[in-house]
């Protein structure tokens, strides 16, 4: 019954990946919307589907490739929120302030596709948990907003169960761009921090898995990768929407750019995607 029961719950974990993920990769998709977020419906359902082409992880010299379909459900409640911003519970909001708690995802790498990590535990899917600050600065050029996100998170990777891999910190500034026709566009620059056990994750090497040309490596606290970001979307029609997204990590004066899994400085992230709204409510989500 143990291992049943056991085999149930990382069924059900893994259906919350699924979600989570769906909503944080709709992202680009559903942040079309329009010039002002008072018209979007409180809720919408339909599907997506994307491919993306990304690294293992920052430092890896591999790419991981795939392609995704889910049904997505968004809800703008004034509390409970799941959108284009974040899944999880929304405690503040100001003209200036805002305050949430959400939940993010990302998925992982087998080892044995990562020559480097060959042999070594590979690299399981990622949950993280935690507030976030988004601080709305004002107007930029080109009729853009300032807006400055401060998330911290619990991580956790999802592992026969739910495994603590530390806690990250990762500040971004983002000019964003909404028009009512044509495209949109959000750019980005920020930073990832990790503790020592999040990037132990990633860069450290134990001794039961050194080789000659792998060795052993005790990873610390700090810089995982600096970040460059864009991504962009229009409207097909009222209900269907194409967005495309791109990303640059550098681990230049990473903490841990010394570890043997770093492979090279930088490494790039880009993929596209297509969403199609089937239902959504007459009521519209008030901000």
């Amino acid at each position: 019954m143990g291992a049943e029961y056991n085999e149930a719950m990382k069924t059900i974990i893994r259906k919350i990946v699924h979600v989570v993920a769906a909503v944080a990769c709709l992202g680009a998709a559903t942040a079309h919307a329009q010039s002002t977020r008072v018209s979007q419906a409180k809720w919408e359902l339909g599907a997506f589907a994307f491919g993306v082409s990304q690294q293992a992880y920052p430092g890896s010299d591999q790419q991981v490739r795939g392609a995704i379909a889910l049904p997505f459900f968004l809800y703008r409640g004034e509390i409970l929120r799941a959108d284009q911003d974040s899944v999880g519970l929304r405690a503040f909001k100001s003209p200036q302030f805002e305050l949430d708690f959400g939940a993010g995802a990302s998925l992982g790498a087998k080892s044995s596709n990562i020559d480097v990590r060959r042999g070594m535990p590979n690299l399981g899917t990622l949950l993280e948990f935690g507030p976030r600050l988004k601080w709305h600065l004002g107007d930029a050029p080109l009729g853009a907003k300032w807006r400055l996100e401060l998330p911290v998170r619990g991580v956790f990777e999802l592992k026969s169960g739910l495994q603590s891999r530390g806690a990250s910190f990762e500040p971004e500034l983002l000019w964003d761009q909404r028009n009512a026709d044509g495209w949109n566009t959000t750019a980005s620059v920020g930073a990832v921090f990790g503790s020592r056990t999040l990037n132990d994750h990633f860069y450290g090497v134990a001794p039961s898995y050194a080789t000659a040309a792998r060795p052993a490596f005790a990873a610390r606290s700090g810089l995982i990768a600096t970040r460059l970001g864009v991504n962009s979307w229009t409207a097909l029609s009222r209900d269907w929407h194409v967005f495309v997204f791109a990303r640059l990590d550098s681990v230049a004066s990473a903490a841990n750019a010394a570890s043997p899994l770093v492979r090279q400085r930088t490494g790039t992230t880009v993929g596209m995607g297509l969403s199609w709204t089937w239902l959504r409510s007459d009521e519209r989500a008030v901000e």
